[in-house]
């Protein structure tokens, strides 16, 4: 089976971002996304850039093709102020967190169409449960024998991705102990999870017409790896990160995200030294950095050292920090460190949570407002 990659001729970016939406009394999931796309679209410069998902109760706000991080929140924001404008109409509020503390998903509406259905028919259980969002970014290649080293050199900063997007410690009530519930619910998904690490892109070519062939998907896009190309846009997307919540953090993430992407592949094509790890050391990553966040001890390399988490980013920021000038994302790039600093989302839902007895209701409060307050609102 051939598959072309269209690659990029630059290192364009793009964003996917979802978002939940709650009652503004109750803070429980409303399933309320027509209602607020009609409400929405009509003032949005183009109403492509809003997308229905599985479930009634999640927007995904997306970018066009974008060239910087500055770039991409604008257009964001743009998407973003419209429908900020339909809650209030509607008396609801977008929450950015990885999973919500307490809804059931029992009364959770399905989205109308063939491809849901479809979806929901073959998980069951599994996938009824996916009360999950998470922030996805794509990065232009410039060429197809690239992808797949990229991608296997990309997985060796899963947990530090993970770690600072982190924003899903309770579910159904209960405190998970996880910083990320979302990333280890998602992988239940039959094609989700941890990637293949294919050598070549021959090789993710056979894999696809055995998926194809033997019905596992019926299109490329149900592949729903964690870090997957994009063979029709010409990017490498990662979709890691739980969601955000405010975005100061969201440019912080893309940053860090483009610039890993950018350096990788200047690596691969000038030959210089790509640190992979083997299968079973990138899942115990992912589980460390699902379970502990930024207080993750990680595995760094295939000889098998370990360093915490935080300690291992402020060397990886001093390194990208020539590839952000390059990129003109600087000072975004710089912001990962006050993500540390502050506490990662799990962190500050969870400081909330022990300061009101354990109410919920408080914890999406807290969610809201920071979306609220970042937007200046």
């Amino acid at each position: 089976m051939r598959i072309d990659f269209h690659a990029s001729p630059e290192p364009t970016l793009g964003v996917e971002w979802e978002l939940a939406i709650v009652d503004r009394d109750t803070r429980d999931l409303v399933n309320e996304a027509a209602h607020l796309f009609a409400r929405a679209k009509p003032r949005m410069p183009d109403p492509s850039r809003l997308h229905k998902e599985l479930l009634r109760n999640t927007v995904e706000i997306v970018t066009g093709v974008c060239h910087t991080v500055a770039e991409a929140m604008s257009d964001l924001r743009a998407t973003l102020d419209a429908v900020v404008l339909g809650c209030d109409e509607l008396g609801v509020d977008l929450y950015g967190g990885g999973t919500h503390p307490f809804a059931s998903w029992t009364r959770q509406q399905l989205t109308p169409g063939h491809r849901y259905e479809e979806l929901i028919n073959r998980t069951q259980w599994w996938g009824r449960q996916m009360l999950i969002w998470g922030l996805h970014v794509h990065v232009g290649l410039p060429e197809q024998s690239r992808v797949m080293p990229v991608l296997s050199g990309l997985l060796t900063y899963y947990p530090h991705l993970q770690a600072l997007s982190a924003s899903s410690p309770i579910w159904a009530g209960v405190d998970t102990g996880y910083a990320s519930n979302r990333a280890l619910m998602f992988q239940q998904l039959p094609t989700a999870g941890l990637p293949f690490q294919f050598e070549t892109w021959d090789q993710f070519e056979g894999f696809a017409q055995d998926q194809l062939t033997t019905g596992v998907v019926d299109e490329l896009s149900e592949i729903r790896w964690d870090v997957r190309p994009s063979p029709h846009l010409g990017t490498l997307e990662t979709r890691i990160c739980d969601g955000v919540s405010t975005f100061e953090e969201l440019a912080a993430l893309v940053a860090l995200v483009h610039c890993l992407v950018v350096d990788l592949d200047a690596r691969v094509a000038t030959g210089a030294p790509v640190t992979t790890m083997p299968p079973w050391h990138v899942q115990e990553n992912k589980w460390r950095a699902a379970r502990y966040g930024l207080e993750a001890i990680v595995i760094l390399d295939s000889e098998s050292r370990e360093r915490l988490v935080t300690d291992d980013l402020t060397d990886l920021l001093a390194r990208l920090q020539p590839v952000a000038e390059r990129l003109r994302c600087t000072d975004e790039l710089a912001s990962v460190s006050t993500i540390v600093a502050r506490g990662a989302s799990y962190q500050r839902q969870r400081a909330v949570a022990a300061a009101t007895d354990f109410d919920l209701v408080a914890v999406v409060d807290s969610v809201v407002r920071e979306l609220r307050e970042s937007l200046g609102r």
